[in-house]
């Protein structure tokens, strides 16, 4: 226990700005998916409140999914992004994919917010609140995390190839990296489960007042 408290304070000492970074990037994303939703056009909007309306009934007549099935759907969606993400760590030219993976992240939040409250203003904004925000809350630090890792792993990959006399042992890095990773898949455990088992129930109160 007390080397993982060893490792993840050395990891966030050795990587503090570019956390500082990747948070910036996110909140860019967030805002600018927020910014998209103004520049929609009306039939736009008015086709995807038309799609949410029957979303929102359905939903308020229990039309959920089984909460097994989104359970294992979330996931498995989360993991196999994650995957992506620790596979385009280990290349050079995916480091630029990583930033942007986490910065439309950001856009899909921001966008998500944003329609909700400009389309259906307190009951938009208490809508994603309930919808949005509780898996989200461990979502984003371990998508953060990820990015870190991976930008930071792509970092030394490239400081090794154009410098190679500061050669480092690659397995011992690769493992580390890979542990790390693993590791915010407990995160994501816990958020998916947040989101196929208690997430529905919330969204089902607030759709079932708001449609009154």
């Amino acid at each position: 226990m007390e080397s993982v408290r060893y490792y993840m304070h050395r990891h966030l000492e050795e990587n503090k700005t570019l956390y500082a970074f990747v948070g910036v990037l996110f909140l860019m994303g967030v805002i600018f998916g927020a910014i998209i939703v103004n520049s929609l056009s009306l039939n736009q909007k008015q086709d995807l409140y038309t799609y949410l309306s029957r979303f929102f009934i359905q939903a308020a007549e229990g039309g959920f999914t089984s909460k097994t099935d989104m359970f294992f759907q979330s996931f498995g969606h989360y993991l196999k992004y994650m995957g992506l993400m620790w596979v385009l760590g280990l290349s050079v030219i995916g480091l630029p994919v990583i930033l942007v993976m986490l910065f439309l992240k950001g856009v899909v939040i921001g966008f998500t917010v944003g329609f909700l409250v400009n389309q259906m203003g307190w009951y938009g904004f208490m809508l994603s609140f309930v919808s949005v925000l509780p898996q989200n809350v461990l979502l984003i630090p371990a998508f953060i995390i990820v990015t870190v890792a991976a930008v930071a792993f792509s970092i030394k990959m490239i400081r090794q190839l154009a410098f190679k006399r500061h050669h480092m042992p690659f397995l011992p890095q690769l493992i580390r990296y890979s542990l790390l990773v693993a590791g915010v898949g407990i995160l994501v455990l816990f958020a998916s489960t947040m989101e196929a088992f208690f997430t529905p129930a919330l969204m089902e109160q607030v759709i079932k007042w708001s449609i009154q």
